[in-house]
C-alpha cells in the first residue's frame, strides 16, 4: 500500500496542464479514422473510427448527432466538429454526476478515488486495488492517463460498459463450478422432441433442430424412432402430421456437433416405436456413426455405487432408454464372458496375460434389491446393451423408486404430473432427486409447442427440465438465464440442500437455514432502445422497466418502473424497487423493457435473465437480449444493485 500512495500523492500533485486532455487524444483518433487526410470525416469514416474506439451506437442515432454536429453543412465533419460529435454521442449526465460524487477535481477519478469506488459501490472487496490499476490500464483511453493511473470520465464510462461493469460476474463466464460430482447432482440443458422446428401436429422435423439445440448448449436431446422404409428407421412425431427424416442423418449431426459448443457428455433420450429388425439397425447406426464417443459399458467395466460425473463422461454419449436386463446382469455376462474364452485360450494351451481372478464388484445397497420383471422381450438385445447409465423405468410412488430402483435408473414425468409431486410430496421429490435422475416433458396439450416455466421443477432439484427449444418466449429466457453460467456448459451444479437425500427442504414451504436477502434495484436510465415497429414511421419507444424474480413461489414476483414518453436514446427513470427473496440459491432474475402502450399489451422491447447467484452488484448494464436471445446491440439499461441480508429492506 506504501507504493500505492506514493502513486497517489505524484497524481495528485499534477498541475493544471497535466491534467487529462481529451481533445488531445480524440485528435489523434481522428487523424487514424481520417483515410485520406483531408480533415474531414464522412459518416462511413465515423462509423468505421467508434467501432476502433470500441464505442456502441445505433445507426440512425448515430446519424441524427452526425447531422446536428456538421454546422458546416458538407455531410462531413471537421475535427471540432467531430468533438463535439464525441460529447454529444457520449453524453450521459447520470454517469458524470457519480464520476463527480468521487472525483475531488471533478476532471478524473485518482487511483486512490477509483479504489473507493470500487469498493463502497461495487463491492468488490479486498482486490479493488490490484483490480482499479487493471481496469484503468485497460479501459481509459488516454496514454497519458493510463501512465499516471488516473481515469477520465471517458475511461470510467467505458468501464461501466463493459463486460467488467456488466451485470453478469465475470467470473460465474467460464466453467467454474465442480464438475466431479455424480450426474444427478446437476441441472443438465435439456430439449423435447428437438427434431421439430414448429408446432408438434403439423411441423417439420429437421436435423436443423439437432444442430441449433446442441449449438445453444443443450446437452440431453429426444429422438422418438418408428419403422421407416427400405428397412431404415426415421425420426418423427408418431400419429401426426410431422415431416419424417432418417435416424441416421440425426445420429450423424449429433457424431458432428455434440462437442462443439461444451465437452460435457450429451445424453440421447431414445423414444422406441420400432419392430425388433429396425431396433437392430439403430443399434449398428449407433456404435458406426458415433464410434469412441459412444459410452457402451461403465467406464472401468465395475459396476459402480453412484453414477459417473460429467468430468469422467466428457465427451461422451449416453443413451437413455429402456433396457432387457440389470446393469448388474450385463457385467455378470461381461464375466462370464471373458472366463469362458480364458478357459478357451487354456485349452489351446495359448499363454496368459495375468492369471489372478477377476474380483467379484461389490453390490451397493440398492443394487442387492430384488430383481426386477424383465421388459417386454420384443426388445432387442444389441440396441438394451447400450443402455449403461439411464435406464427408463416406470415410476410408481417415492416410497416405490427407493425399495426397488437403482441409481442407474431414471423415470420421466408429465409437466402436470411433476407440479402435482411437488405439491403433495415435495420434499420426497427433493430426496428423490439427490440419488436419482428426473426428466419432465411438456404436456401433451402444448400442440403449439409453447413451454412451461422450468424452474418450479428446478425447485425441487429436477434435473432433466425438457423445453420446445425452438419457441422463444419467458420461459426460454428462464432456461437460457440459469445455463448462462458455467461457460454455457450445459450442466450446473445444484444448491447444496437439493443434493442431500435427507434434506429438509420443501420448496412449496421453505425454512431456514436458507438465508433471506432483500435486493434494491434502483432502475437508473436505458441507452439507444429500438423501435419496436421500425415500419412505422417516427415511431418511437415510451419504454418502462419491469424486474421479475422466478424462484420458489413466495419469492416470484415483479415490479416495474413508470414510463418515459417519446424517449428510447437515453430515458432516465432514477426509480428503486425492492425484493424481499427467502431461496436465494434458487432464484433468477429477469430485466424487461416494454414499449407502453395505453390501447394494448405493452410491446415487448427487450429482456436479460440471469441467476441471482451471478450477479454483481454496484453500478451496472444490463445489455438487453432480443426475443430469440441474440444480442440487441447496443441496447442497454444502467442500473444500481444492493443486497442487504435479511428481510428489511429499506429503498432510500
Amino acid at each position: 500500500m506504501q507504493g500505492l500512495q506514493l502513486l497517489v500523492d505524484f497524481v495528485t500533485n499534477m498541475d493544471q496542464q497535466e491534467r487529462l486532455d481529451q481533445p488531445g487524444w480524440l485528435s489523434d483518433w481522428f487523424q487514424r479514422g481520417d483515410k485520406n487526410q483531408d480533415g474531414r470525416m464522412s459518416f462511413r469514416e465515423v462509423q468505421r473510427l467508434l467501432h476502433m474506439m470500441n464505442v456502441d451506437m445505433e445507426q440512425e442515432y448515430a446519424f441524427q448527432l452526425f447531422q446536428a454536429a456538421d454546422m458546416s453543412q458538407s455531410d462531413t465533419l471537421e475535427g471540432e466538429e467531430f468533438i463535439e460529435f464525441y460529447k454529444a454521442l457520449t453524453k450521459r449526465d447520470e454517469v458524470q454526476e457519480l464520476f463527480e460524487n468521487f472525483s475531488a477535481d471533478g476532471q478524473k477519478l485518482t487511483l486512490l478515488e477509483f479504489v473507493d469506488f470500487l469498493q463502497e459501490e461495487q463491492k468488490e472487496g479486498d482486490h479493488a486495488s490490484d483490480l482499479a490499476l487493471e481496469l484503468i490500464d485497460r479501459y481509459e483511453p488516454s496514454e497519458s492517463g493510463k501512465l499516471r493511473h488516473v481515469l477520465s470520465l471517458d475511461g470510467f464510462l467505458s468501464y461501466l460498459s463493459s463486460k467488467d461493469g456488466d451485470i453478469f460476474n465475470p467470473s460465474c463466464l467460464p466453467v467454474y463450478q465442480d464438475m466431479t460430482q455424480p450426474l444427478n447432482h446437476y441441472y443438465i440443458n435439456s430439449s423435447h422432441n428437438t427434431y421439430l422446428v414448429g408446432d408438434q401436429l403439423c411441423g417439420q422435423s429437421s436435423v436443423e433442430g439437432y444442430i441449433r439445440a446442441l449449438k445453444r448448449g443443450c446437452r440431453c436431446v429426444e429422438v422418438d424412432i418408428w419403422d421407416g422404409p427400405s428397412g431404415e428407421p426415421i425420426v418423427y412425431h408418431g400419429h401426426t402430421l410431422t415431416s419424417r427424416i432418417l435416424f441416421k442423418e440425426v445420429v450423424a449431426a449429433v457424431a458432428q456437433y455434440a462437442f462443439q459448443t461444451s465437452d460435457y457428455p450429451v445424453i440421447l433420450s431414445l423414444e422406441i416405436h420400432c419392430s425388433r429388425e429396425q431396433q437392430e439397425i439403430i443399434a449398428q447406426h449407433l456404435i458406426e456413426i458415433l464410434g469412441e464417443q459412444l459410452l457402451t459399458s461403465t467406464l472401468d467395466g465395475l459396476l459402480p455405487t453412484q453414477l459417473p460425473s460429467p468430468e469422467e463422461l466428457r465427451r461422451k454419449i449416453l443413451v437413455k432408454g429402456k433396457k432387457l436386463r440389470t446393469l448388474e446382469e450385463d457385467l455378470e455376462e461381461e464375466e462370464e464372458e471373458l472366463e469362458s474364452e480364458l478357459e478357451r485360450e487354456q485349452e489351446a494351451g495359448l499363454p496368459l496375460e495375468g492369471q489372478a481372478e477377476p474380483e467379484t464388484p461389490e453390490l451397493s445397497p440398492r443394487s442387492k434389491d430384488k430383481k426386477e420383471k424383465k421388459s417386454t422381450p420384443i426388445m432387442c438385445p444389441s440396441l438394451s446393451a447400450l443402455v449403461v447409465y439411464m435406464k427408463t423405468v416406470s415410476f410408481h410412488s417415492f416410497p416405490h423408486s427407493r425399495e426397488h430402483y437403482r441409481f442407474y435408473e431414471l423415470s420421466s414425468f408429465s409437466e402436470t404430473k411433476a407440479r402435482r409431486l411437488i405439491k403433495e410430496a415435495g420434499n420426497e421429490f427433493v430426496q428423490h432427486n439427490a440419488w436419482q435422475l428426473s426428466r419432465v416433458y411438456p404436456s401433451g396439450l402444448r400442440t403449439d409447442s409453447s413451454n412451461y416455466n422450468p424452474q418450479e421443477l428446478w425447485n425441487a432439484g429436477c434435473q432433466m427440465v425438457a423445453m420446445n427449444v425452438q419457441t422463444a418466449g419467458l420461459e426460454m429466457d428462464i432456461c437460457d438465464g440459469l445455463f448462462r453460467q458455467n461457460g454455457g456448459c450445459g450442466y450446473v451444479l445444484k444448491p447444496d440442500f437439493l443434493r442431500d437425500t435427507q434434506s429438509s427442504f420443501h420448496p412449496e414451504r421453505p425454512i431456514s437455514p436458507f438465508k433471506a436477502r432483500t435486493l434494491l434495484v434502483q432502475v437508473i436510465s436505458g441507452q439507444q432502445l429500438p423501435k419496436v415497429d421500425k415500419t412505422k414511421e417516427g415511431c418511437i419507444v415510451d419504454p418502462l422497466v419491469r424486474v421479475e424474480v422466478f424462484g420458489i413461489r413466495p419469492d416470484t414476483t415483479r415490479q416495474e418502473t413508470s414510463y418515459v414518453e417519446n424517449n428510447g436514446f437515453n430515458p432516465y427513470w432514477g426509480q428503486t424497487l425492492c425484493f424481499r427473496v427467502l431461496v436465494p440459491e434458487l432464484a433468477l432474475l429477469r430485466f424487461v423493457v416494454k414499449d407502453y402502450n395505453w390501447r394494448s399489451r405493452n410491446d415487448f422491447v427487450g429482456q436479460y435473465t440471469l441467476p441471482w447467484t451471478c450477479m454483481q452488484q454496484g453500478y451496472r448494464h444490463i445489455h438487453l437480449l432480443s426475443k430469440d436471445g441474440t444480442r440487441l446491440h447496443p441496447a442497454s439499461i444502467f442500473v444500481h444493485l444492493c443486497i442487504r441480508e435479511g428481510l428489511d429492506g429499506d429503498e432510500s
